[in-house]
């Protein structure tokens, strides 16, 4: 089986690279050819954990291929994935452009029978709007190829993309005919020899289900962060709290930390997104519209918190910062909360030094000379008036605490991701804030 992937961005990469993994020839298509170059080379434009030799076994045993042309590449496919960006609107909208965009290209190339399959997030009724397109491409052209729309979102966790891809808890998939359900079910025999939930759908639910699950999963970090504020001003431990209401099988243990809020390229954006779908259509998404409210406040909670230990003055205090990247195994700093806290410290007059195990290029290109930047975590304290605890990175949570005491100026710990135990920091000597304690 052979398909073409239009777009090598973090969806687009994962999905084409892991489709060859399972032995269907993939060609990835993308406009920049900086990027195309950098593939073939063997290098990859995004950090992600177990990618990059991904793409180095299935170049090598030739069943993925890079290109900057569409052109010649579409006449072989079965199938053609769009997995190129949609990013928000001012208004809070998916930019279709690009999405369009494809389509009408698809639209003017396609010779045979083809399944137009969109991976892109996008709102509910965009796959008609990706029909439309490649039908007006034909009517130009004057031809009458058959063709078929579906819509298959991704699941994909930012540093565990490759697991979540090769071993999804499902696979929706929405379609409006038995034949483009038959390509799709070949597309996915691997994941059927594996019992994977296929679960078929109509098109529309299938582009809801999306946007409902990542919002779902933002109100359940959102609520969380509501009761850790609440648990703060009436003695509970947030912690304590977790296991309780995680125990209840009803509800279950995962995206219930508290925290400093949400970040990255889906959560914000998927939210925005369906309350705009809601607003278009007349409805108003109250609970989400709390949720993102929820989370603008939350950002700013580790920022009260330095301001109150300090009186309300950090003018000249220097920070070091642990965690820049939005979670741990990125570099993604899309929407990422350290951006929120770290505007609002300098704006107060604070010194900062920062650190973060892969995202320290992409801080460069965001911060610049605003801020220093240090070889390893311990560096990044070195005459701190505290430590600021960002991104729970594996490497944070146990760390050599001689060395931490010995670098800062004060024994004083705020912690955004509470990977600390109050109770045995309070035993070392610290002064210690986390997040619902």
């Amino acid at each position: 089986m052979r398909i073409v992937v239009i777009g090598t961005g973090y969806v687009g990469l994962v999905t084409g690279t892991c489709l060859a993994e399972t032995g269907i020839t993939v060609t990835c298509v993308d406009v920049d050819q900086t990027k195309i170059d950098l593939l073939n080379s063997g290098g990859i434009p995004i950090y992600e954990p177990g990618l990059a030799e991904l793409v180095v076994r299935n170049t090598e045993h030739e069943r993925l291929f890079f290109t900057a042309s569409l052109q010649g590449t579409l006449q072989a496919a079965d199938a053609v994935f769009i997995a190129v960006g949609t990013p928000p609107d001012e208004d809070g909208s998916a930019d279709l452009s690009y999405v369009l965009g494809a389509a009408k290209q698809i639209g003017q190339l396609i010779d045979k029978y083809t399944v137009v399959i969109t991976k892109s997030t996008v709102p509910v009724g965009t796959n008609w709007k990706v029909k439309a397109a490649v039908q007006a491409e034909l009517d130009r052209r004057g031809v009458s190829i058959p063709f078929d729309v579906a819509s298959n979102p991704e699941f994909l966790k930012e540093g565990d993309a490759i697991n979540d891809f090769m071993m999804p808890d499902r696979v929706v998939i929405g379609v409006e005919s038995e034949k483009a359900k038959e390509v799709l079910n070949r597309l996915y025999h691997f994941f059927v020899l594996n019992n994977v939930p296929i679960l078929f759908m109509d098109i529309p639910s299938a582009e809801m289900t999306k946007y409902a699950a990542n919002s779902m999963l933002a109100t359940r970090i959102s609520f969380m962060n509501d009761i850790a504020n609440l648990c703060e001003l009436t003695g509970a431990d947030v912690d304590a709290v977790k296991r309780g209401i995680g125990s209840d099988t009803r509800i279950g243990k995962k995206f219930l930390n508290a925290g400093i809020g949400y970040g990255g390229s889906c959560f914000p954006k998927d939210v925005k997104a369906l309350i705009k779908t809601g607003e278009e259509r007349g409805y108003h998404l109250e609970v989400l519209k709390a949720v993102e409210k929820v989370n603008e406040r939350q950002k700013s909670r580790l920022f009260g918190k330095i301001t109150k230990h300090y009186g309300g003055d950090i003018r000249g205090r220097r920070f070091g910062i642990w965690g820049l990247s939005f979670k741990p195994a990125t570099d993604d700093m899309r929407e990422a909360p350290s951006l929120s806290l770290i505007e609002k410290l300098l704006e107060a007059g604070a010194i900062l030094t920062v650190f973060d195990p892969v995202a320290m290029e992409e801080a460069y290109r965001k911060l610049g000379d605003r801020v220093h930047y240090a070889p390893n975590m311990y560096a990044a304290l070195e005459g701190a008036d505290a430590l600021l605890v960002v991104t729970e990175w594996q490497e944070f949570k146990v760390p050599k605490f001689t060395y931490i005491e010995k670098a800062l100026k004060e024994k004083v710990i705020f912690d955004g991701r509470n990977i600390y135990d109050p109770g045995q920091m309070k035993d070392f000597g610290y002064t210690y804030y986390g997040i619902g304690k």
